[in-house]
């Protein structure tokens, strides 16, 4: 009974510091989209009709409500941060069979079901580490060719077209990943959205240390990082929507006022159903058929890719 006592115990203090590490990561992203968002209205401002005052852009007209879209099989085919991974390996940051096993190692868990508890607690912790030493303005850098060479065609024209939906209504728009914000940011400034909600790697002086801010955003994380960004921008989240296609993200879809269930897995057209949720699925045969293998890395694909750079970088030290 004592036994039974202690892994009770146990089990609670490491969900408590699940939780914390997920509140942490949800705050920092938030910091990161209000961070981002200024510096991108700073540079639309535009000359004043009389003086030489700059007048900001005029604002929204619907300023409470917004809506928050996930990338990965969602806004994008596959898995946004396996094109990352691809773009880094042409570029010899790792290499292509490093590529390769990550991903088949991701295919296994997400379709099988096996998790290595201590494996994915040392992936975690080495999440980032690859670009440890090296600019933030290196990786944006080669972000913006990335999105140019893999990712431009990946956007679905359905999901895109419920994004520019609210922006028309004067909302603004956000998206939400597990994907470094750095690259998320990319994305939505290139399908001219508000911003993104993403992982948030550390950084001192521009220069990234190898380590996570909290976790990465994924699961409640992504919740945290919705509820903290509408404190910050006064957002009414019962006016807010969230569409995402992966049950890990009912957390956050249940913090806003109308949730939409775009290209669902079979667990959450479960949940949709079961709480009258919209579906909307803009996928055909041959083309969720193409996209199979990237659409099932999710978030652990961020962790793998790492984990093949860390192992490249230690090959040729």
């Amino acid at each position: 009974m004592e036994a039974v006592c202690v892994a009770l115990w146990r089990a609670r203090g490491k969900g408590h510091e699940r939780e914390r590490l997920a509140a942490l990561a949800g705050e920092a992203s938030a910091d990161a989209a209000v961070a981002m968002e200024a510096a991108q209205l700073a540079t639309l401002e535009v000359p004043a009709p009389e003086g030489g005052e700059l007048a900001p852009p005029p604002a929204p007209p619907d300023l409470t409500a917004a809506a928050f879209f996930d990338v990965d099989n969602t806004m994008m085919m596959g898995a946004s941060i396996f094109h990352f991974a691809r773009g880094l390996a042409a570029r010899k940051y790792f290499t292509t069979s490093d590529l390769a096993g990550f991903a088949w190692q991701q295919v296994k868990f997400r379709v099988g079901g096996r998790e290595d508890k201590q494996g994915m607690q040392s992936s975690r912790e080495q999440a980032l580490s690859f670009v440890a030493g090296r600019t933030v303005d290196e990786m944006v850098a080669v972000g913006e060719e990335i999105y140019d060479e893999l990712m431009s065609d990946k956007i679905w024209s359905g999901t895109r077209a419920l994004a520019q939906m609210h922006l028309d209504a004067g909302q603004r728009v956000w998206l939400v990943t597990a994907t470094p914000v750095e690259l998320a940011a990319i994305i939505a400034r290139r399908l001219g959205l508000t911003g993104a909600l993403g992982t948030v790697a550390e950084s001192v002086d521009g220069v990234y240390t190898g380590r996570l801010v909290g976790d990465l955003l994924h699961g409640r994380a992504k919740a945290h990082a919705v509820r903290a960004l509408a404190a910050r921008e006064g957002l009414n989240l019962r006016r807010c929507t969230a569409y995402s296609d992966s049950q890990n993200d009912v957390p956050m879809l249940s913090v806003v006022g109308t949730a939409v269930a775009v290209n669902p897995d079979s667990g959450l057209r479960e949940v949709a159903r079961g709480r009258g949720w919209e579906i909307r699925d803009f996928r055909t045969g041959r083309k969720a058929a193409k996209i199979g293998v990237p659409s099932v890395l999710g978030a652990g694909a961020v962790a793998g890719a790492v984990a093949a750079g860390i192992a490249y970088r230690r090959r040729v030290a």
